[in-house]
């Protein structure tokens, strides 16, 4: 295992190489957080050990192992499962207790337990955002609809630059606490920023925008919509059904507004958990969790034209988009929520396959870090396909 970096990570530097290697699985010494709790854990079974220093990756005209694909993109912790069962599972960077911030995994994780909000009639993805907040009239979201918000088809001036030391994501950080107060920079807290966001020139629908402040949005409807913290129903609805083995976190502005952008924090075997059910289209361990018409309307109602339009198309040119899950191909096989610094869940149905990646690496959007994590799982799926 490789020496975890010296605690040396403070609140302006703690997203920073090599600090991030010890901030990102000790958030709550950094952030004020809130506790998802889990329950009675529900263990996981073992199955055919998968060689991953013998799985060959196809790189950049290079063939190298699994595990050297795993060091070269800072994993700090890998599991995979086939058909239920653990196959292959590594801890570099973190043990198995850590609770590892999954950024924008966690948009993910937020809109499936939507899912279950809109079963039991507490949502419409229909309705418009000011039903559940009115305090959004007059910004971007104040003639938008929760599908919208859903689906990162907004149309909002944001742009989501993550090393623009001066952009928005710069005043977004201070009003949700993650950087210190700066002089000219608002810290207010979460709700604030997001109702201050003006609208684009396009209409909502058109596009596919990438832009985090929708699903903390998207965190505010669901809590004023059920009437409880996030953290609650994650933990009812998600962290407790699941047998999570350990307590899950998410951030908190200062106002104790939940980060649902990005502020989940998990250990790796609990994400394999969640992963695990999306594979089973809302089942694990045999209980029904998510309904599965939420999962079938994320795997096909995706808009690929909104997709096209939009920024992240290059990744996956043949893409969709659906309530903060990434499909890549029309054939709804595959299915992924990806994190900044490396972050993923990536299911492929066809191969059985669920496979979480928890990292630090340095840059926090990398395509070319996404494209070798990408080449790997692939190979991966197709020697679990053989």
């Amino acid at each position: 295992m490789t020496a975890i970096a010296e605690p040396q990570a403070s609140l302006a530097n703690w997203r920073q190489h090599p600090h991030s290697i010890w901030g990102f699985t000790h958030v709550d010494s950094l952030l004020p957080v809130s506790e998802i709790a889990a329950g009675a854990p529900v263990p996981l079974s073992c199955g055919a050990a998968l060689d991953l220093g013998a799985l060959g990756v196809e790189w950049n005209g290079k063939r190298l192992s699994a595990e050297e694909v795993l060091a070269a993109t800072h994993t700090d912790g890998f599991l995979v499962m086939k058909d239920g069962a653990v196959v292959a599972e590594r801890y570099l960077n973190q043990q198995p207790a850590d609770r590892h911030i999954v950024f924008s995994v966690s948009k993910s994780i937020t809109a499936t337990l939507a899912g279950v909000l809109v079963e039991h009639g507490l949502l419409d993805p229909a309705a418009p955002v000011i039903r559940y907040v009115p305090e959004a009239e007059g910004s971007a979201y104040g003639d938008a609809t929760l599908r919208h918000v859903l689906d990162m088809t907004v149309s909002i001036r944001f742009t989501e630059d993550y090393l623009d030391p001066e952009g928005d994501v710069a005043r977004y950080r201070v009003a949700m606490g993650w950087n210190p107060p700066r002089e000219g920079h608002e810290a207010d807290g979460l709700h604030r920023f997001i109702t201050s966001l003006p609208k684009a020139e396009y209409p909502h629908g058109h596009r596919f925008h990438y832009v985090s402040t929708s699903t903390d949005m998207l965190g505010w409807i669901m809590e004023r919509a059920s009437g409880e913290p996030m953290a609650t129903l994650l933990s009812r609805h998600l962290w407790q059904p699941l047998g999570a083995a350990y307590d899950a976190l998410i951030t908190l502005d200062r106002h104790g507004a939940p980060r649902t952008a990005g502020g989940i924090c998990t250990s790796l075997a609990d994400l394999a958990r969640f992963g695990e059910m999306m594979r089973g289209r809302g089942v694990f361990a045999g209980r029904r969790i998510i309904p599965e018409r939420w999962i079938d309307d994320i795997l096909t109602a995706g808009d690929p034209v909104a997709w096209s339009r939009g920024e992240m198309a290059k990744l996956f040119p043949q893409g969709r988009y659906r309530a903060k899950w990434y499909i890549p191909e029309p054939s709804s096989n595959v299915l992924c929520a990806i994190g900044i610094h490396g972050q993923w869940i990536y299911v492929d149905f066809a191969a059985g396959m669920v496979a979480v990646k928890q990292s630090s690496q340095p840059v926090p959007s990398d395509d070319a870090m996404d494209r070798q994590t990408l080449a790997l799982l692939s190979a991966i799926a197709g020697d679990l396909r053989a």
